[in-house]
């Protein structure tokens, strides 16, 4: 018998977390941050209904905060086993589970310096030492073979979304209980369609885009045709983009239509080191997604990669046309933000949002039309053309989530459906009963389940 908590996830698309026990293992499949509302980022905060000293074993389905978030604050709990993941989101990790607790030493020392924290003095959940020293808990697992953890065995099969991400299977004797993880999408330029699961009795399923579609749009073609809007006018192309997939896949599509000459061959510039070690670990790891070692080597050509603060201020006093990407994706910190002063209030310039922009970002504030737009205290004009590619998501929408699910051999015998608003959750679990006649349910915070 098994049994599936559900500890995150659960009307919200942040703070993944499933508990799943037997008579001799107890494991936890991912472990996120929550993020986003107050009420949601309080949980983080709060301890967690198990004791970690009994836990077995952590899976993490991939790299993205929400998913990994969380695990140096378990490890300061006290959890000193094994985490076990695939190679891609392992070298992932490295990269932003140190930069998370360093963004919140950054905001810990803010709140103490303009005293709006109740807590005095106000601490980070963990520091960026922290981030690094949970990295030595991780073990890498190979996709599709067995990780034995006590009367539980462990399989992961790829599911696009990013590098490394897994869909993982947990068996108990005859008995299967699979996690989706973050589905990707279908004919993706850069990652491998999802792999099929095997078949599974009971299944936990992510719902994102649970109640949208993903617009049909030429890519290259929005794309050729902004650039050279942009180059023709004399301006600067600015695109805030996240650090992980979304940067990689944007220096891809260019560097094709620069190969192609659909547009002139304007330097390029990657202004964010995480985007910059997220690349390079792209890079390395190019068996696992579409890009050629020769893909990887025009792209690196074509760039120049901004490291220091000093290159990132001088890069800020260009004048002549150029692309930047820089982080974060919905400027809601980071080098772009310094960007964005130089470049918003000037008519020549464009700024291209590559994706969804969370309400009160502002990046939300400008793709719906903001006259003028509040950086470090000071307010600027908005001039510069706005655009936003909003169907350059990484997760597939609930089309892609079916099709995803009709490629399991047999029907679960029930499905879960988590990781996402309440609708869209909802929704996902109205398609998975009307379309393909499964037996689906949408589970609450803390809900119980004895799988047989």
């Amino acid at each position: 018998m098994l049994k599936l908590t559900f500890l995150g996830a659960t009307d919200t698309v942040t703070g993944s977390k499933y508990l799943v026990e037997t008579e001799h293992s107890t494991i936890l499949v991912d472990c996120g941050m929550f993020q986003g509302v107050k009420n949601l980022r309080e949980r983080n905060w709060r301890p967690l209904p198990l004791d970690v000293h009994k836990l077995d074993a952590i899976v993490v389905t991939h790299a993205h905060i929400d998913h990994s978030g969380y695990l140096p604050a378990m490890m300061k709990q006290g959890y000193r086993g094994p985490i076990y993941t695939s190679a891609g989101t392992q070298e992932l990790c490295k990269v932003l589970l140190p930069d998370a607790g360093y963004l919140q030493e950054e905001d810990a020392r803010y709140a103490n310096k303009h005293r709006y924290s109740k807590h005095s003095p106000a601490e980070p959940l963990y520091t960026e030492s922290e981030g690094r020293k949970v990295l030595d808990q991780f073990r890498s697992v190979p996709f599709n073979q067995s990780v034995y953890i006590n009367d539980i065995t462990l399989q992961l099969s790829p599911v696009g979304h990013i590098l490394g991400a897994a869909a993982a299977t947990l068996s108990k004797d005859k008995t299967r209980l699979g996690f989706s993880g973050d589905v990707g999408r279908f004919n993706d330029p850069v990652l491998h369609d999802p792999e099929a699961l095997a078949a599974v009795d009971y299944l936990v399923v992510e719902s994102t885009y649970g109640d949208r579609l993903h617009p049909v749009c030429d890519v290259e073609q929005e794309m050729t045709t902004i650039i050279n809007e942009t180059a023709t006018k004399g301006g600067i192309l600015l695109i805030p983009s996240f650090a992980v997939g979304r940067a990689q896949l944007l220096l891809y599509l260019i560097k094709n239509l620069r190969k192609a000459k659909k547009i002139p061959p304007l330097p390029v510039y990657l202004n964010s080191p995480m985007a910059i070690s997220a690349t390079e670990i792209y890079e390395r790891f190019h068996r696992h997604h579409k890009l050629s070692n020769q893909d990887c080597h025009e792209i690196d050509q074509m760039t120049t990669y901004v490291r220091d603060v000093k290159d990132s201020i001088a890069l800020n006093e260009r004048n002549f046309p150029a692309i930047i990407i820089s982080a974060s994706g919905m400027a809601s910190g980071g080098r772009v933000l310094h960007h964005l002063k130089k470049l918003v209030s000037n008519h020549r310039n464009t700024i291209l949002f590559a994706g969804y922009q969370a309400p009160g970002t502002r990046g939300d504030a400008l793709v719906n039309g903001a006259e003028q737009i509040k950086i470090h205290g000071e307010y600027f004009p908005v001039r510069a053309t706005i655009r936003n590619f909003d169907f350059l998501s990484a997760h597939g929408d609930y089309q892609e989530i079916l099709k995803w699910l009709k490629c399991i051999p047999e029907a679960p015998r029930k499905t879960f459906v988590a990781h996402g608003e309440p609708r869209a959750s909802d929704s996902m679990r109205r398609y998975i009963i009307e379309q393909l006649g499964w037996d689906a349910c949408v589970p609450q915070y803390r809900d119980e389940f004895l799988l047989e």
